[in-house]
């Protein structure tokens, strides 16, 4: 017997000023655009994603013509995208309705009919793609495993098989070269990394740090004939470039003297890295010479940089935005003059509040939170929502957020916890949650929430805890194990019911969270009911709003209506608001509209709004 749960409300307008309607629609619907990334051999022939049909797809920009083009066009939208390095081709990811299952396909990027890029190849999640000229690999992940396959003059092979995830991640520019990320060893969170011959696939090198070390590969140089093969590594506690000639075996550690975490890319003659450097909740750019080891800033404001890349001529090309100004694409010269790159069709969003930081002692460390205040906030305290971040390796960033800026308009002041298990702080701090994951967050974010109403800035009787993925599962045991700490809570996507999650979800979450749990349900029956938002149920006081999509392989359905149903036999306001995506959804009307619901919720449940 199915349960029937009471649907979410969804209002027609959350203001009854026109203009405040009309801004924060406006800040959703405004066109955006990712930074251009481009054939490697032909650098006219740009891709980017964009949400300007109102949908999130991708597009080609032909930079000779100047013609913008749309490529997808897709109800559920379409994000990954890359070019074929002749710039002939343009491969996307067609799954179904957000299920992120499916295959390839490929379209000519002047125009014209697509077809499945590798029919040898059956569909399953992603694992990685590298195009060359004469071979191409591509990774798929299913509940069995991982496999790799390549395609070479006219036939496709599969060189890779293993029960433990893996991916395709690199092939070096004379396609000689194939890097492999795996994790036989056990710990998918932190990668092994395997290079193979193509000539005959067989294993040439092999990098592994050891226990609770990862390493990430980035890309090989895009020299030809030049073997480099730039990593991150994690042995001293961080994040931090590693160079690796693989045939002349040996390596670099890149010892940067900047505080926080980096990453990179080559330039394109392979002397130098652009350097992205991130650092409480700020990201910007530097140019590192590889030759001199001199390490130059390239002076961008401070916020977050979301994409950046260097261009034949040396100017460097990427996209940044603060919480309080949206994201705009810029292109630094080589000469250091600056200016905007892209502009999307259609007004600018309007912009919103700019964040300041809180430093916030926890026991497990100093806790970094994200404060946003309304710009017309009234003196006192005020009502609060306590925004939660996915991953849970991710972080809160002084970016522009329309999500963030909506709740700022309705009154709210915004807290974002960069909680144990975020990154961006050190290795330690995000492995932190190993082994206790959910509560160990939670820990900090009662640190943060303490903060907040002794500091004046939150009102104690009126505290949202809301998130989504990873942050909608905080949510969900947040109410269950901190009922006096919440006055609603509002999970989008959660982790409801972890065993009956994991039965369900994708195989490389599976992967995740053997090594984050220290194994499957089976083998670790108590961490699992310990850390499961369902195994609280009972003691949730606060009215809750749920969200989730029929097609989530993250976050599959089935454990949300268990949590629901247990939910239901309780008295306890709830709602709940499904509809026909994945993971979240890439069309620009439904997040409005959900959008609109967390907020109605929220007010309603502080007593802000009666209806």
């Amino acid at each position: 017997m199915t349960t029937q749960h009471p649907p979410a409300a969804i209002p027609d307008r959350l203001f009854d000023d026109a203009e405040a309607e009309a801004l924060w629609r406006a800040r959703f619907q405004a066109s955006r655009m990712s930074t251009p990334a481009w054939a490697i051999d032909a650098p006219d022939a740009n891709i980017y994603v964009s949400n300007a049909s109102g949908v999130w797809e991708v597009y080609a920009w032909n930079r000779a013509t100047g013609e913008h083009r749309q490529v997808t066009d897709r109800p559920n939208g379409t994000l990954h995208a890359i070019t074929s390095p002749d710039g002939a081709w343009i491969w996307w990811f067609n799954d179904t309705d957000g299920d992120e299952f499916g295959s390839w396909v490929r379209e000519p990027f002047a125009g014209g009919t697509g077809e499945r890029a590798m029919p040898d190849v059956h569909e399953g999640y992603p694992a990685g793609l590298e195009i060359g000229h004469r071979l191409v690999a591509v990774g798929v992940s299913t509940d069995d495993g991982s496999e790799l396959f390549v395609h070479a003059d006219g036939e496709t092979k599969r060189f890779y098989v293993s029960k433990d995830d893996a991916s395709v991640a690199a092939l070096s520019r004379d396609e000689r070269l194939l890097a492999i990320s795996h994790s036989e060893h056990g710990d998918s969170r932190h990668p092994a990394v395997r290079v193979l011959a193509t000539d005959g696939f067989a294993a040439v090198a092999e990098k592994w740090d050891g226990e609770g070390k990862g390493l990430t590969p980035l890309a090989f140089s895009p020299v030809s004939g030049d073997s480099r093969l730039l990593l991150l590594h994690e042995r001293r506690g961080r994040e931090e470039l590693l160079v690796w000639d693989v045939e002349r075996d040996t390596e670099s550690e890149l010892a940067l003297d900047l505080p926080g975490e980096v990453s990179a890319g080559w330039y394109p003659k392979a002397d130098a890295l652009l350097v992205v450097h991130f650092h409480q909740a700020r990201s910007s750019l530097y140019r590192y010479d590889l030759t001199t080891g001199e390490l130059s800033s390239l002076a961008t404001p401070p916020g977050r940089i979301g994409g950046a890349a260097v261009r034949d001529d040396g100017t460097v090309e990427y996209s940044w935005s603060s919480a309080a100004e949206p994201t705009v694409i810029r292109a630094r010269a080589a000469d250091g003059t600056e200016g905007v790159l892209l502009t999307p069709p259609g007004e600018p969003a309007p912009g919103s509040a700019p964040i300041t930081d809180a430093f916030v002692e926890g026991a497990g460390g100093r806790i970094h939170a994200l404060v946003s205040r309304p710009f017309d906030a009234p003196d006192g305290p005020l009502p609060t929502v306590f925004t939660l971040h996915g991953g849970p390796h991710s972080a809160d960033e002084d970016r522009f957020s329309a999500y963030r800026a909506v709740w700022l308009d309705a009154g709210f002041a915004v807290v974002e916890v960069n909680y144990r298990g975020s990154t961006g702080y050190g290795s330690a701090w995000r492995d932190a949650i190993e082994g206790r994951p959910g509560l160990t967050e939670l820990d900090d974010v009662a640190a943060a929430h303490d903060w907040a109403i002794q500091s004046g800035l939150s009102d104690p009787g009126r505290c949202v805890v809301n998130g989504a993925s990873w942050g909608g599962y905080l949510t969900l045991l947040a109410l269950g194990t901190q009922p006096e700490r919440w006055a609603a809570g509002v999970a989008s996507v959660p982790v409801a019911d972890y065993v009956a999650a994991y039965e369900d979800e994708m195989e490389q979450l599976r992967a995740f969270d053997r090594a984050l749990f220290g194994g499957s349900p089976e083998t670790k029956p108590a961490v699992y009911r310990e850390c499961s938002p369902i195994t609280y149920v009972g003691a949730v006081k606060a009215p809750v709003l749920v969200l989730a999509g029929d097609n989530d392989p993250r976050c599959p359905i089935r454990q949300i209506e268990n949590y629901l149903k247990k939910l239901a036999a309780r008295d306890v306001p709830y709602e709940f608001y499904r509809y026909d995506a994945g993971h979240g959804s890439l069309v620009i009307a439904e997040t409005i509209k959900q959008t609109a619901a967390e907020v109605h919720f929220a007010l309603r449940s502080v007593g802000l709004r009666k209806s």
